[in-house]
């Protein structure tokens, strides 16, 4: 069933941290709400699970109003960063323990925990109590408690937090299939974009008690509303570049010394002359050896290498900054002479005082009629 968040409002004395929450939360799909710590997203999930009040608004599953049921009688299941195992069972009866609760049949119970358990990893630690284990394989178990109950609706926050960084892929990959096996609707809490980009299929991305954005991750990647979601989604981040402006059709960019080069032919349709925001992402931004069309000088001041790519920071005009993503075989150095062009399909353009996206606002030029 569908989830509705409606207006939901949460403060802590005079500190407002969720402000207007309106969110469609649709039936089987992995939902994520990401954002930086602070932002109110754990204070979300605590409040769809029931764990907080909200200080006004509604909870829908389905057409049934839940806002002031209990945790217990909304049917969810939790994993949250603190594991809270029981310590004096082992990692089998801390996984089985909601199964038994509900009396389910000892051979179900059986299947069900090792079936998990397998999928975790952790079928050699059934024996062991929590006191055995690391952090990582707590977090494990916690996991596996909330799987095993196969529950309508899961909700997880940062699950993966304590997991080296090798456990965190496989359990990215894990947990996806799991969802797409059980078909479950999961809402899941991250402050990590690259966690939510490669599991969702919606992602809520939150900032400052609001809901910045709400779309799939491709439309966020390359549509974001505003400078905060372009610069809080891709890594490496989006260069913002003051300076830039539109007029006559072509997109120009301050390049120093009161020169501006134009860089590509305006991506909107029907925008006046004005100055504008520019987001680049440093993959769509392209460095040349030699002068080409649509380019400006800069200087190399830093390659950094990331394995198959590198990172390559560049000063141009009057000491801004941008950085671009090449090649790892890019014959490139710090102190080369440069010039610097964008792919103009790939030109973000933002509101200078708003930071709202333009072209959100209006069609693109290659958009049909």
């Amino acid at each position: 069933m569908t989830i509705r968040l409606e207006h939901l409002r949460k403060s802590f004395g005079p500190v407002q941290v969720l402000k207007d929450i309106n969110l469609e939360l649709p039936e089987r799909e992995f939902i994520t709400l990401v954002g930086p710590s602070g932002c109110g997203k754990t204070t979300l999930l605590r409040i769809i699970a029931g764990l907080e009040t909200a200080s006004s608004g509604t909870i829908y599953h389905g057409e049934t109003r839940v806002s002031d049921l209990a945790p217990g009688k909304r049917d969810v299941a939790m994993v949250f960063q603190s594991y809270a195992l029981y310590p004096h069972m082992n990692v089998f009866d801390n996984i089985a323990y909601g199964l038994k609760v509900r009396r389910t049949p000892k051979a179900e119970i059986e299947a069900r925990v090792r079936e998990v358990a397998g999928v975790l990893e952790i079928i050699p630690l059934l024996e062991r109590k929590p006191k055995q284990l690391s952090g990582g394989q707590r977090q494990r178990v916690a996991l596996g408690r909330a799987m095993v109950r196969k529950p309508w609706l899961f909700l997880m926050d940062e699950p993966l937090s304590n997991l080296d960084a090798k456990l965190r892929v496989t359990m990215r990959s894990e947990l996806k299939r799991f969802h797409l096996r059980l078909e479950t609707t999961t809402i899941y809490v991250t402050h990590d974009q690259l966690e939510a980009m490669t599991m969702s299929d919606k992602i809520a991305v939150m900032d400052g008690g609001e809901v910045q954005q709400y779309a799939t991750p491709e439309e966020v990647y390359n549509r974001p509303a505003n400078t905060f979601v372009a610069g809080f989604i891709g890594s490496p981040p989006m260069n913002f570049l003051p300076g830039a402006a539109l007029a006559d059709g072509e997109l120009s960019l301050a390049t120093g010394s009161g020169a501006r080069t134009v860089i590509a032919d305006s991506p909107l349709a029907g925008k006046a002359s004005r100055e504008i925001l520019l987001g680049a992402r440093p993959q769509d931004v392209r460095v040349h050896a030699a002068v080409a069309d649509r380019t400006f000088a800069a200087e190399i001041v830093l390659v950094q290498l990331l394995g198959s790519e590198k990172l390559v920071e560049l000063a141009y005009g009057s000491g801004a900054v941008l950085t671009a993503q090449v090649k790892a075989d890019s014959p490139l150095k710090a102190g080369q002479k440069v010039w610097v062009g964008f792919d103009p399909d790939k030109l973000h353009l933002f509101d200078p005082d708003s930071g709202r996206n333009l072209a959100l606002e209006s069609p693109r030029l290659s958009d049909p009629a």
